[in-house]
């Protein structure tokens, strides 16, 4: 059989399953990383307090790697800017949202400010801090979330997104910053309002079983293209070996026939 695979023609072709074998583990190999990429816990420096003009600025994208870091900012509540949210995860049936407005930067933030079961309590804590009295808020810092998760049509929101809040805040120089901070219990007890339950990121690394079920995928493909051009190469053989039998068997009966 092997004399068949030493032909330029099966040699061109192992040629060629062997450069789609090599691409089929590069995706391979590419999803095994990805997987693993996936999986990567969030940096260990969320946990050391930072000042939010240190970690990002206004305008500037809120990635993942930052969710959950650990910030403080200085700024006033703007009255009449309080926005309640329903739905969420945290604490109580309403969450109260100011906007604070960064004494640094000049920027508009938002903020979860706290909890409440009672509309109104929730309303008045927000109210209660848009005094004019200049706030450093302590929390936790986290990549805005899309507008779409509101719940229009009962006139409810979930989402803390400051693309919609920029069309209901009063004071607004159109300078924000791309996420929100969930202040701690501090900033809640001065509103009189719940703590927002808000703890640190995952370290625990969650593998992505779907990247590495792809990536077996791409080397089995791998292996199938080298052992398609072997079974090419083993059925041209027999093809060839069936032949010769045939070839012989009518010269013995010719041969036969003389006799």
């Amino acid at each position: 059989m092997w004399a068949v695979a030493r032909r330029p023609k099966w040699i061109a072709l192992l040629l060629l399953a062997l450069v789609l074998a090599a691409v089929f583990a590069g995706l391979g190999k590419w999803q095994l990383e990805r997987s693993i990429a996936n999986g990567t816990p969030l940096p260990e420096t969320t946990e050391t307090r930072r000042s939010l003009d240190a970690v990002t600025g206004p305008m500037q994208p809120a990635t993942e790697k930052m969710a959950g870091q650990k910030v403080t900012v200085t700024g006033t509540f703007v009255a009449g800017d309080t926005t309640v949210l329903t739905g969420r995860t945290g604490g109580g049936t309403y969450q109260t949202v100011g906007h604070l407005v960064d004494a640094d930067s000049g920027a508009s933030l938002p903020v979860v400010i706290g909890w409440s079961d009672q509309r109104a309590a929730a309303v008045a804590g927000g109210d209660r801090l848009a005094d004019g009295t200049r706030l450093t808020v302590e929390g936790r810092y986290y990549p805005a979330e899309s507008p779409d998760q509101d719940t229009y049509d009962k006139g409810e929101y979930s989402a803390v997104a400051p693309a919609r809040f920029v069309n209901t805040w009063k004071a607004f120089d159109d300078r924000m910053y791309l996420g929100y901070v969930v202040a701690d219990g501090t900033t809640a007890k001065t509103a009189d309002l719940g703590t927002i339950a808000d703890r640190a990121p995952s370290r625990q690394v969650q593998f992505d079983w779907l990247n590495l079920f792809y990536a077996i995928e791409w080397v089995v493909f791998a292996g199938f293209a080298v052992f398609l051009w072997y079974r090419f190469v083993k059925d041209a053989w027999e093809r060839e070996e069936e032949d010769r039998r045939e070839a012989a068997l009518s010269v013995d009966g010719a041969l036969v026939d003389r006799r």
